[in-house]
């Protein structure tokens, strides 16, 4: 059985709980990977009663040993990597805490350098297996008031295109997904009551997971590197 690891898992309504859903209905093994124990077990026992395959992994992705942990529990069948992992960091340059902003360059970019070239490690040997990197809005532009964000989405980014380029000729297809807005799911929710009035603005979380399908299956002679996703009311 095809193995997939997703780490950055929270709640039901989220990206991470619902990229491992698809996945699992499409055959996969799923490491589900995170965190918090309770939300990890939530969605790996929804997808064993549904008839899949899931086993819940708590690991932090700015933990080498962590990162080298979960990939070695994945074992030889792994075939997709998923790199989630990440929370919107605000605030300004002037106020900001060094250690604020490097705690946001370590869980986005840095952990995604730990996550990624573990994937690599294990999937070129095989020439074959797919990874792939949540983005944002923040991966392409610069905006006041969210500098630390910013410079650690677009430093993932730039890592991942660096891995494409650099793994293509192995048979390793990398991918980034740039999320141009808010995602219609608990965290917007449980932050904003309000924000279902307003749900019209706010990106379908399925019509995303569409996106990381879409990547995976696509043929080698056809691969793409980034796809965005965003409402028709989005500015861009």
């Amino acid at each position: 059985m095809k193995t997939a690891i997703v780490i950055g898992v929270g709640p039901d309504r989220g990206l991470g709980a619902r990229l491992c859903k698809r996945f699992a209905a499409d055959g996969l093994k799923v490491i589900v990977a995170g965190r918090t124990l309770s939300a990890l077990q939530a969605v790996a026992g929804d997808l064993i009663k549904a008839g899949g395959a899931a086993v819940p992994i708590v690991a932090d992705a700015t933990s080498e040993s962590d990162v080298v942990a979960l990939f070695d529990a994945a074992g030889e069948d792994l075939d997709l990597a998923i790199y989630n992992a990440g929370n919107n960091t605000p605030g300004k340059i002037i106020e900001m805490d060094a250690d604020y902003f490097e705690q946001a360059w370590r869980v986005v970019c840095f952990g995604g350098f730990l996550f990624g070239r573990e994937a690599a490690r294990r999937m070129v040997p095989k020439k074959a297996g797919t990874l792939l990197f949540t983005g944002a809005s923040a991966s392409l532009r610069g905006r006041a008031g969210y500098g630390a964000f910013n410079a650690s989405k677009a430093g993932l980014r730039t890592l991942a295109q660096a891995m494409a380029k650099e793994y293509a000729s192995d048979g390793i297809h990398v991918g980034h997904v740039v999320v141009d807005g808010a995602i219609a799911g608990d965290k917007i929710f449980s932050r904003f009551p309000d924000a279902a009035s307003r749900e019209d603005r706010l990106i379908d979380i399925e019509g995303i997971v569409d996106g990381f399908a879409f990547l995976y299956r696509q043929p080698e002679r056809a691969w793409s590197f980034e796809l965005d996703v965003r409402t028709s009311k989005e500015k861009w």
